[in-house]
């Protein structure tokens, strides 16, 4: 088995890191082979909407064209059993860098067609971390979860499967008190020391399962 995870955070070692990591630490415990890319190390942009990926008899129909640092990275996709991807939530919505991943990713084997199709060549099982500052009640009130309902409908259609994991109210610095904010650094401190714990417990859990079962 090949799982691969996909880091959406500009902050590698941070929370998304972290249990990506715990994420691929399930999976290897499994004996899968593991990889974690960061993609902000990565040069590339979103969709350009060319159209290649759409062209008939097309050489490029079903794979994005665009020769940059995506390019070997969907290769690896398609070789790949299971993908894991995380980002931190910005606004409401996940980071630019990984949605302009997913533009890409998504479209290439995405058919314009009333019977919902998929391009990929195969099954595989995906996951999506996703990190925040906010508390469950806000993600809700605020109506986040519609682009995260997103999100898993477009896995599911491609890959055929999507499990999310959520790690809310995060420890975001170290030390508060350089920053404004209108947080209780105790209270984050004490979620960071008893609720963490159990979300990196849980993204384990993801990597082991997605190591010893297919879909």
């Amino acid at each position: 088995m090949n799982i691969l995870a996909f880091n959406g955070s500009p902050r590698k070692n941070n929370n998304t890191g972290i249990l990506l990591i715990k994420a691929l630490e399930g999976a290897a415990s499994q004996g899968a082979s593991t990889e974690l890319i960061n993609l902000y190390d990565l040069n590339y942009k979103g969709c350009m909407s060319c159209f290649a990926c759409k062209t008939k008899n097309g050489k490029s129909y079903g794979k994005c064209p665009i020769n940059d640092d995506l390019k070997p990275i969907f290769k690896k996709i398609e070789e790949a059993d299971a993908i894991i991807l995380g980002s931190p939530l910005y606004a409401g919505t996940v980071t630019g860098e990984i949605h302009s991943f997913m533009e890409r990713l998504f479209f290439q084997y995405s058919v314009y067609s009333a019977k919902p199709q998929s391009l990929f060549p195969k099954k595989i099982h995906t996951g999506f971390i996703y990190t925040m500052n906010a508390t469950e009640e806000i993600l809700k009130a605020q109506g986040w979860d519609h682009h995260i309902n997103f999100n898993q409908m477009m896995l599911t259609k491609i890959f055929g499967s999507s499990e999310t994991l959520f790690s809310f109210d995060t420890y975001q610095f170290e030390d508060y008190s350089k920053v404004v904010t209108s947080v209780d650094p105790e209270k984050k401190a004490k979620i960071r020391k008893e609720v963490f714990p159990k979300d990196c417990e849980e993204a384990f859990k993801m990597g082991a399962k997605f190591a010893t079962s297919r879909i």
